[in-house]
């Protein structure tokens, strides 16, 4: 754009002194060249000398406006100079915005027209007013077309520049973010991995309590008893065996709770019938009547929620055997629409829930393992109980079934 005009003018005075040898008419010789020496003047001072002027428009419409009388006194003074009227066009986008360029291309296709049906001097021949009306709509037609492509072209290019810039924020932005979810995902990690080491710290304590605790606690127990039934050899076996048979089974649920599979009561048995077996077994080597109650449709739920709910019945009866001295024990498994609870009753001793439990050899952990237990079923645990009254305590988890899991 900066020099296709001062082409246009050079062009254009060898095209009029050629013309000139050839007969096609034209002014006085200082009147051509002194036009030709003030536009290139007018164009050297507010283009080249001045560029930082695009940007203040009022200015440009003055540019614009004398760049227009120059390109009308040329072809004035020849037609040929109409070749340089088209540098015009590019000339009308220079510092002008939105309608008044196509106003000033409007004015450089007037002169075009002009300057193609021969002159100035023509416009008194006649039948020329036709002529002139037919070229005029064309140079104004394809002037306004032009400009506005030429327009629409930059706006775009604009547009696609602006989107490159966005593109590249938003691209150091999201590079950024990447960054920081690495960072937090690795942190994620580390604590998702010191969480599942807690979860199965916590769970081998639960089932090294409910299991090996527990049984070892029955060995006791038995081995202890047939130091009193020593004058009396049927009660001396049977303590015996007792022992023999919570030996083997502490072991067996022992190995099951390091690989981390169902209790034994479990395989091939509903959970009522489970927990039913385990009250048997529990009466017949206590010596204390137990009775479980089912009510409700039972039906399968999954794993992880029968386990915890047998494991509950089995600390709950661990805790009768080793601090209630109690003399009868009923358990209830209620089946319901959303939740199955389990409460275990018994008429011992009782104690007062709202006093702190210390840990010790004797227990202290029974109460706040089967919470951690159901706790991580989304289950709860609520406790009654008073000294010389008794202990009752119900466990509430999801009826989830099987088939739900998903």
């Amino acid at each position: 754009m900066a020099r296709l005009p001062y082409i246009a003018l050079g062009a254009s005075v060898i095209l009029v002194v050629a013309g000139g040898t050839v007969g096609v008419p034209h002014q006085g010789w200082l009147i051509v060249c002194g036009a030709s020496v003030v536009t290139l003047c007018w164009l050297i001072w507010w283009v080249t000398l001045h560029p930082s002027w695009e940007q203040d428009e009022r200015k440009m419409i003055v540019f614009f406006l004398g760049l227009v009388t120059l390109i009308y006194v040329l072809i004035w003074a020849s037609p040929l100079f109409g070749f340089f009227a088209w540098s015009g066009y590019i000339l009308a986008t220079y510092g002008l915005k939105s309608w008044r360029r196509q106003a000033g291309a409007t004015l450089i296709a007037i002169a075009s027209a002009v300057s193609q049906i021969g002159g100035v001097d023509n416009l008194d021949e006649p039948g020329i007013l036709p002529v002139l009306l037919v070229v005029l709509a064309i140079n104004i037609g394809i002037a306004n077309v032009m400009i506005w492509v030429t327009m629409w072209t930059h706006e775009q290019g604009l547009k696609r520049a602006r989107m490159i810039e966005d593109l590249a924020e938003a691209n150091a932005k999201l590079a950024a973010a990447l960054k920081e979810n690495a960072g937090l995902h690795a942190q994620l990690l580390a604590q998702a991995r010191e969480a599942g080491v807690l979860d199965e710290r916590q769970r081998m304590a639960g089932e090294i309590h409910d299991v090996l605790a527990q049984g070892l606690t029955g060995i006791v127990t038995q081995l202890e008893a047939t130091g009193a039934a020593a004058d009396r050899p049927d009660d001396w076996w049977r303590h015996l065996g007792n022992a023999k048979s919570l030996a083997r089974d502490s072991l067996t649920e022992a190995r099951r709770s390091v690989q981390a599979l169902r209790p034994q009561n479990l395989d091939g048995a509903a959970l009522p019938d489970a927990i039913g077996d385990l009250v048997t077994d529990w009466s017949r080597v206590h010596e204390v009547a137990a009775e479980l109650v089912t009510t409700g449709t039972p039906r399968t739920l999954v794993p992880e929620i029968e386990a915890t709910l047998l494991r509950t019945a089995q600390e709950a009866l661990a805790n009768v055997a080793r601090h209630a001295d109690a003399g009868r024990v009923g358990l209830t498994l209620s089946y319901m629409e959303d939740v199955v609870t389990l409460d275990v009753r018994d008429d011992g001793h009782g104690f007062d829930p709202r006093a702190p439990r210390e840990l010790s050899e004797t227990g202290g952990f029974g109460l706040a393992g089967m919470r951690e237990r159901l706790a991580r079923i989304a289950g709860s645990l609520e406790v009654e109980s008073e000294p010389g009254a008794g202990t009752a305590l119900s466990a509430c988890v999801p009826a989830i079934p099987i088939g739900a899991a998903a």
